[in-house]
């Protein structure tokens, strides 16, 4: 690697603006993750395919296979190592790695997650209802936070007074200014409350995914303590990103209004759905990957060991996509790598897809005349590089009943 690395965030810097310059410097670029740990960052299209196509064989998402994790380079106290050291499915390979998604991945099939539509509508309906009659509202706080919140949490058998415990862990997880201090404890917290959320299902089973694990665990050979660290990421990862999701959509639709009145005249929600995964994806940076041996990618040497991430907004990249810092929901999306690919695709790609569906169809046709309460530019976006949204949205409402 050279001397001067882009630092990612970079102080001052948005983090898309940071990802912009990746994307200008080259195709998998070398840079420096907070702590001063090294790493490379696969940010255009074709590298970004390639990486995805080499999990398991040219790359592992298992810290064992990164010297760097083990020798010092890497601090113990590294607040992301809570991330990169969880015992969870996005950190395993191979036939372990499948072990665990078999058991998870047959209640987010297209079929299953269909079924979830009529109280995904419910849920939405009685967010909107609470604060219909307010002449403004912050749409994170009030809308898409809580949306994605409910409807995992509730899928895995969260009573609803804990599911604000979630969103401050999460936070404190995923920020970027968060101490390793403090992210262990947030994730010692919620390892202790799936603990005992996993005890009391085997005592008294429930509807809800929870139960529905644990009593397939004998036909996965899926101890507690797996079951545990799969819940955390799964109602993290499955919140999280949906959040984000609806509030850039939001903000993109009002920053471009035109694609808002194309999306209101056809009922193209969808594509609304499609292009921001495109044009500002929620998940950001994906770290965790290691080289399994000295390889090339996009012309480029990455030697054995490395930390390899990739950037899941690379719908901004120019060479695909024409335009590409243009938001246009007529855009073919055919090739979409906001949700990965390969034997990690995101397990709740079809899940994020229906509550955002859901989610802007209703708020856009419940409110006809609903604008934005400031400049799209004047929007603050959360302090982190995982995942990226706004902080909040506030609206100026006009309800029809």
């Amino acid at each position: 690697m050279t001397e001067s690395l882009i630092q990612l965030p970079t102080a001052g810097e948005p983090v898309i603006d940071t990802f912009d310059r990746m994307i200008r410097t080259g195709p998998i670029v070398p840079y420096e993750l907070p702590g001063g740990v090294k790493a490379w960052m696969a940010v255009s299209h074709q590298a970004v395919g390639e990486v995805l196509a080499g999990d398991g064989t040219m790359f592992s998402k298992s810290t064992k296979n990164c010297p760097a994790m083990h020798d010092g380079t890497v601090p113990a106290d590294w607040p992301l190592r809570v991330l990169t050291d969880a015992d969870h499915l996005l950190n395993k390979d191979g036939a372990d790695h499948m072990r665990m998604r078999r058991a998870i991945a047959r209640a987010f099939t297209p079929a299953r997650v269909a079924q979830l539509e009529p109280r995904i509508q419910q849920l939405t309906n009685d967010l909107i209802d609470r604060f219909a009659d307010q002449p403004e509202v912050d749409l994170v706080e009030n809308f898409t936070m809580p949306l994605p919140v409910g409807v995992i949490c509730e899928l895995f058998g969260v009573p609803s007074s804990d599911q604000p415990k979630f969103r401050g862990w999460t936070s404190t997880l995923i920020s970027h200014n968060s101490t390793g201090e403090q992210t262990m404890a947030a994730m010692q917290e919620m390892v202790g409350y799936l603990t005992e959320l996993v005890a009391d299902k085997h005592r008294n089973p429930g509807d809800d995914l929870t139960s529905d694990l644990v009593q397939a665990q004998p036909e996965h050979g899926i101890a507690d303590a797996e079951l545990v660290e799969m819940l955390w990421i799964i109602i993290v990862a499955g919140h999280e990103t949906t959040m984000h999701l609806l509030g850039n959509a939001v903000v993109a639709l009002y920053t471009y209004p035109e694609q808002l009145a194309a999306a209101r005249a056809g009922d193209r929600w969808a594509d609304v759905v499609e292009e921001t995964l495109r044009y500002r994806n929620a998940a950001c940076a994906m770290f965790n990957r290691y080289a399994l041996q000295d390889v090339q990618i996009a012309g480029v040497d990455i030697p054995a060991g490395a930390i390899v991430g990739w950037f899941a907004g690379v719908g901004r990249d120019p060479a695909k996509y024409p335009d590409a810092d243009v938001f246009d929901i007529d855009r073919d999306h055919s090739d979409q790598l906001g949700f990965g690919r390969g034997p990690h695709f995101c397990l709740g790609a079809h899940l994020a897809r229906l509550e955002s569906r859901v989610a802007l169809s209703t708020l856009f046709g419940r409110f006809p005349h609903l604008r934005l309460a400031c400049d799209p530019a004047e929007i603050p976006y959360a302090p982190q590089f995982m995942t990226n949204g706004p902080l909040c949205v506030p609206v100026e409402l006009q309800a029809i009943s």
